[in-house]
């Protein structure tokens, strides 16, 4: 189980939990971007499971230019610093497919740390020419909504990018996994690893704030009940198998 945060709080709430893996982000309403140093460190020195930092250094779309592109080379430099055990990312070109060359520099730049491909894979005009050209770009992971807003939608697609895949790379789903659906998630997907944000609405510390003068979203973490949930279902369907 990955689970994907926005802060070192929610780290340790997910290492609590159970998890093995955590993708660390900023930003949750652009959909995650590269985070600070600071929290990437406080993170690496607060938990001991994998740590994956996303490499995202905007939101909006995944096609980046060479300026673009340095940054991106800096943020790894900085997680292999930290001793990060991955990153997740994505890089397209114009029409939408992956840009195998970035991949593969990205893999390159990253190493020895490993590299997922995010849900820019979802975005891709071919998913299965998408998954080709990750294999052989050399990154070890996939996280995939099977090309839908939600998993439980695309499970058809991801079911059978898990068997064109044939253990060459995992293929993870994501997207709105929860314990009310992740038996059945297991169930038809073949996969063995599985991707969820799991939070809710962190208890607003704050209550002096002026709310006619800006605009502040909801603060969320990871729900550890919530996570266990979705460990414990998911355990029990592959020790069936």
């Amino acid at each position: 189980m990955e689970v994907c945060t926005y802060s070192f709080q929610s780290c340790i709430i997910a290492e609590k939990a159970g998890a093995e893996r955590v993708e660390l982000c900023d930003n949750q309403y652009e959909g995650g971007t590269t985070p600070s140093y600071g929290v990437i460190r406080q993170a690496r020195e607060s938990i001991g499971i994998e740590l994956y930092p996303i490499i995202r250094p905007r939101g909006g779309n995944f096609v980046y230019d060479e300026a673009e592109l340095a940054v991106m080379k800096h943020d790894i430099e900085v997680c292999k610093e930290l001793h990060c055990d991955g990153i997740s990312t994505g890089v397209q070109l114009s029409n939408g497919a992956i840009d195998k060359e970035a991949m593969m520099k990205i893999v390159q730049w990253a190493y020895p740390m490993k590299v997922t491909c995010h849900r820019v894979f979802d975005f891709t005009p071919d998913p299965f020419k998408a998954l080709e050209d990750l294999i052989q770009s050399g990154c070890i992971r996939i996280l995939t909504s099977g090309q839908e807003i939600l998993a439980v939608e695309g499970i058809d697609v991801i079911s059978k990018l898990v068997k064109a895949a044939g253990g060459r790379i995992s293929i993870m789903p994501g997207a709105g996994v929860r314990a009310s659906n992740n038996e059945y998630l297991v169930r038809k997907s073949g996969a063995s690893e599985f991707h969820t944000s799991a939070k809710k609405k962190s208890p607003d510390a704050a209550n002096t704030i002026k709310s006619d003068l800006m605009y502040l979203g909801h603060h969320y973490i990871a729900d550890e009940a919530e996570i266990k949930n979705i460990i414990s279902i998911g355990n029990k369907m592959l020790k069936s198998k």
